[in-house]
């Protein structure tokens, strides 16, 4: 996605001289070509990601786009405080790029897990959030928000999902339907849509037809779509590579009791309620935590036959 990410932003840049990149101290490699030729809308503030906040709303008060990099955890956590007293209490356009979501840096060790990061930005007033699980949804989203006049939160990863996908467009608070199917329904935000479809496809060998859909907006949820997975289909299961506290799950289920229609069937996969102590890659990680395509299967046999 990152790839994805610099090729768009490049095109947007190219026709808005208002756009401004705010990097801390990362890129190196990815933003050089960006940086070169476009030296007066490129700015590394060095490792200083609260400084580089309110250097970000500074600009946008004076009418600039503006694009903060760095990675997940360190973007958001570090100056969580910048990014809800500075950027969101003033409706500051401001793209704040959390690179490496999830487990991307998963070799690194839990200071670079961004495992908690949705829980805690969709918290925030004023602050959307979005997650792309495809390179087309990472580069329809940029193009779609760069413009809007508030705060919002950008989550990519370095894979995605694009195998075994047709490309279908992006629109704001919608989800994105991949797959049909009327035994179960999956829900899923982020490159871990992956582990969905592969899912999907080892249940239609045992006559399990899946519906799966991609939900890039996160704060501002397809109420449409999660209406019509209750009544057509036999359950729901959320997949994230979040923890489940008050992540994607928790926002999926607050859409129930709101709106007062129910599923069959909920079944919510995420990260629980510990730290990761042990290292290895994404998909290394997903599986020890089970919330990969083995357990996907596994939970939706089981529902179904219930």
């Amino acid at each position: 996605m990152r790839e994805s990410f610099v090729k768009i932003l490049t095109k947007l840049a190219q026709k808005d001289k208002s756009i401004i990149l705010l990097t801390a101290d990362l890129g190196y490699g990815l933003f050089d070509k960006f940086a070169k030729k476009f030296p007066k809308q490129f700015y590394n503030v060095g490792i200083a990601e609260q400084n580089m906040i309110g250097v970000a709303t500074g600009l946008a008060l004076t009418g600039k786009k503006i694009i903060t990099y760095s990675i997940g955890n360190f973007g958001t956590l570090r100056c969580l405080e910048q990014i809800r007293n500075d950027a969101c209490y003033h409706k500051c356009n401001i793209t704040i790029v959390g690179s490496g979501g999830g487990f991307s840096y998963g070799q690194l060790g839990m200071s670079h897990h961004a495992t908690e990061d949705i829980s805690i930005m969709r918290a925030v007033p004023q602050l959307e959030v979005y997650c792309p699980s495809t390179s087309w949804e990472c580069e329809d989203i940029l193009k779609k928000i760069v413009n809007l006049k508030c705060t919002k939160y950008f989550r990519i990863e370095k894979n995605n999902a694009d195998a075994f996908l047709k490309k279908k467009i992006f629109k704001l608070n919608q989800a994105i339907r991949y797959f049909d199917g009327n035994d179960f329904s999956i829900f899923a935000i982020g490159s871990i849509l992956n582990e969905a479809i592969l899912a999907s496809n080892e249940l239609k060998k045992s006559n399990i037809n899946v519906r799966v859909s991609s939900f890039p907006s996160i704060k501002s949820l397809d109420i449409k779509e999660i209406r019509l997975a209750c009544k057509q289909t036999k359950g729901i299961l959320t997949l994230e590579e979040n923890v489940l506290a008050g992540g994607f799950g928790t926002a999926i289920s607050e859409v129930f009791y709101v709106n007062n229609f129910f599923p069959k069937k909920l079944i919510k996969l995420g990260i629980p309620d510990k730290f990761t102590s042990v290292v290895g890659d994404q998909n290394f990680l997903r599986k020890y935590h089970k919330i990969n395509k083995d357990e996907i299967i596994r939970l939706i046999k089981l529902a179904v036959k219930k």
